[in-house]
């Protein structure tokens, strides 16, 4: 396996062929040499500097716009993201990523969510793969391997121009191992009902991969504890009972007895948002990486969350919320179709 694939900083000292890269508005196309080169004008705030300087920092996405923020021939494979911007661009942009000229996104996913920073909220994340820093630094660490090519684009949804959208996509150049497959990753969102209190994270999977981490963004639209539920993975074949199932909602992000109303955030899993402000519903934020326990599958997956509290007769209750999750995973190509996207005012949750 190459050494790129490692984990640990085992192979740091080792020399490798790869040649880095690094996109971003200073350097759109990623070129040797082809970094710091627009020239100012008395608009901007580097005109005293002149050319090589702070010209270029960051864009401005137009209302109903999509950028290519990154179009890399390949094989090669992205290894940092770095992106910041104001909350208005958190659930009204969508990020997506196409995979060696594939026509459906691998991943499509409103921009904050993406980074763990659900209901257009800014909050800090401090995990392994995605790190949110103050204030609203998002970085993302999952490889990203490529053969052919790599787009990544962002559309703004919003009625407005969302200016100050600064980025930096660093990749390498090398060969990718036969056994690579893509990262995909996947937004839904669902209210609950009495009569099926069950969020799908993820549905119509077909192939072979692994299902490597959960973001959810939970809206809790009643009194009491929300967090009774069970996650279910069927997968391979499985119908009415799951291969894997979980033991409630809190066990499944590895905390325990309603979290004791404390948040955390650890490398591989969190629960960062606790958000109780008066006037509002409770809002929650949580992540778990299956970095070193992934949940790997031959052939079709399905991934579903209950939404379960508790009746003064302690029974369970079932409960209708407002739940919104990224599923991340990883699997060879061709992906089957994702869901159409929930049009932006039924994205809003500010």
């Amino acid at each position: 396996m190459d050494t790129l694939y490692r984990l640990g900083l085992g192979s740091l000292p080792l020399l490798s062929d790869a040649e880095t890269r690094s996109i971003s508005a200073e350097n759109p196309n990623g070129e040797k040499g082809g970094g710091a080169k627009e020239k100012p004008d008395d608009r901007n705030a580097g005109s005293m500097l002149g050319q090589g300087w702070k010209i270029r920092p960051c864009i401005t996405l137009q209302p109903g716009e999509t950028v290519t923020l990154a179009d890399i021939k390949g094989p090669g494979v992205i290894q940092h993201i770095w992106i910041t911007v104001r909350e208005t661009a958190y659930r009204d942009c969508l990020l997506r990523f196409y995979w060696d000229g594939e026509e459906t996104p691998s991943i499509e996913v409103p921009l904050g969510d993406f980074f763990c920073n659900g209901h257009a909220l800014r909050y800090n994340v401090v995990s392994l793969p995605i790190c949110v820093n103050p204030v609203g630094g998002f970085n993302c660490y999952f490889p990203m391997p490529f053969r052919k090519r790599a787009r990544v684009t962002i559309e703004n949804q919003r009625w407005e121009a969302i200016g100050g959208f600064f980025y930096q996509i660093t990749y390498a150049l090398q060969p990718v191992p036969d056994e690579a497959a893509y990262l995909h990753a996947q937004w839904r969102r669902s209210l609950t009902t009495r009569e099926v209190p069950e969020h799908v994270l993820l549905d119509g999977v077909k192939g072979q991969g692994h299902y490597v981490g959960t973001f959810m963004a939970w809206t809790q639209l009643s009194n009491g504890w929300w967090g009774e539920g069970e996650i279910k993975f069927f997968m391979d074949g499985d119908k009415e009972f799951p291969t894997i199932c979980g033991t409630g909602t809190e066990d499944y992000f590895c905390g325990a007895w309603g979290f004791g109303g404390q948040t955390y955030s650890t490398p591989f899993l969190g629960y960062p948002l606790y958000d109780k402000a008066e006037g509002r519903v409770p809002r929650h934020g949580l992540y778990r990486w299956h970095i070193l326990d992934p949940i790997r599958f031959r052939s079709d997956l399905k991934v579903t969350m209950q939404a379960l509290g508790w009746w003064p007769n302690h029974k369970f209750q079932p409960l209708t919320d407002d739940i919104a999750s990224v599923a991340y995973w990883y699997q060879a190509e061709p992906h089957a179709p994702f869901p159409a996207m929930l049009p932006v005012h039924e994205r809003f949750s500010r």
